[in-house]
């Protein structure tokens, strides 16, 4: 029994009424996966029977849609071409793969279910339509929170929601294990995926972040960002639930959100504010950003002025002495901030700019003090040891 193509688009109804069975998909729902193929009754057959594909009879596959015959619950032939095709009983049987390619075959094969009646019909015989399009806008969460590894706060909990979408890709495998020998006309998406392959889904969807946030070294707040390396991370842990079982595949992961506990919160604080304090350019920049603060709250003390900047100067003194030995502890990193060498002492800063302009423009000989003798500079007009006014 094979099939032999007749037309490569859907004929009319018309045509159809010149073979003696005409099957077609009909019109299914978005949330459909299986539908069972309508029998047209032609002219040429005086003796219908709903559960008998006479030979000759057209079958008709659409767009989106893989096709197979199944014959007493065996699958006898497959396409998933879109176009008209001719059932012959006396032919061998045909598998058009199209683009699901050479592995369609290898599954026909390994079920075991490919055989021929010699011509001979069977007691039921089916088509079956498989919906081949991506089925999107499937919403998950995580009804508790889930630990996953950070690669920067460790362990956290979290929860989370979004969406994902899933394809067949092995309509054989989907057909064999869902209708098997309860025949039905019609399997919906939330029959196959129900509770236990989206509890599958959810459990398994905090590993594959874990996974993608350790190889590409990210946080937890980027994960909206990777989807679909989620998508094929959870293709691999999911390989033998979804794919094995019912041919399935994760197309796309979006994760909406994803939301820390409480303790978690408080954990990854913690670490950002001791990375804060162990940066030597932050530790600057929160110093400045205080000391103002502390100016202007001095300024409008209750008890004046005066006492406020007295007790702001107390804090700075034990802020830099906070300081000095956060920066002893970094001395080794390059860039730390050491006060010592990065500023300068107090009242030495116009000093250090005075010496330096004597130093450029003293090119005369040596002169000394009259008064204390000591040796001074040939453009000074004054002693800088006795204030003695030199001539």
């Amino acid at each position: 029994m094979g099939l032999i193509k007749a037309l490569k688009s859907s004929v009319s109804s018309t045509l159809g009424d010149q073979f003696k069975e005409y099957v077609t998909c009909p019109t299914i729902d978005k949330d459909v996966l299986i539908q069972r193929g309508e029998i047209h009754h032609g002219d040429g057959n005086t003796n219908p029977s709903d559960n008998i594909i006479s030979n000759g009879s057209a079958i008709v596959v659409p767009e989106g849609m893989a096709m197979m015959v199944i014959d007493n619950g065996a699958i006898i032939d497959f396409s998933a071409e879109p176009g008209t095709y001719t059932f012959d009983k006396s032919s061998e049987p045909s598998i058009f793969a199209g683009s699901l390619g050479e592995s369609i075959k290898a599954t026909i094969k390994t079920i075991g279910n490919r055989f021929t009646y010699g011509g001979q019909t069977a007691k039921d015989q089916r088509v079956y339509y498989v919906n081949l399009l991506v089925i999107a806008g499937n919403k998950f969460g995580s009804p508790q929170p889930k630990k996953i590894t950070d690669e920067k706060y460790g362990m956290l909990e979290v929860t989370f929601f979004g969406e994902y979408a899933y394809q067949v890709k092995d309509p054989v495998t989907l057909v064999h294990n869902v209708i098997g020998a309860n025949a039905k006309d019609t399997v919906t998406c939330e029959e196959v995926i129900g509770s236990q392959l989206k509890a599958k889904f959810v459990e398994q969807l905090t590993k594959a972040i874990s996974i993608v946030m350790r190889k590409n070294k990210v946080s937890f707040g980027d994960m909206g960002l990777y989807g679909g390396d989620i998508s094929d991370e959870m293709n691999t842990i999911l390989n033998d639930s979804w794919r094995k079982g019912y041919g399935l595949e994760i197309t796309d992961v979006a994760i909406a959100d994803i939301n820390l506990t409480d303790e978690s919160m408080k954990r990854v604080s913690k670490i950002d504010d001791a990375a804060i304090f162990s940066n030597s350019a932050m530790q600057s920049g929160l110093m400045a950003s205080a000391t103002a603060d502390a100016m202007k709250s001095a300024a409008e003390n209750s008890s004046g002025a005066a006492v406020g900047f007295m007790g702001m100067n107390m804090a700075q003194n034990a802020g830099a002495s906070a300081m000095n030995a956060a920066n002893q502890n970094n001395a080794n990193n390059q860039g730390a901030y050491n006060p010592e060498t990065n500023q300068p002492e107090n009242g030495t800063m116009f000093q250090h700019e005075e010496k330096a302009e004597e130093k450029q423009e003293d090119t005369g000989d040596k002169k000394f003090c009259t008064e204390c003798g000591k040796e001074v500079s040939s453009t000074a007009k004054f002693c800088p040891h006795c204030g003695t006014k030199l001539e």
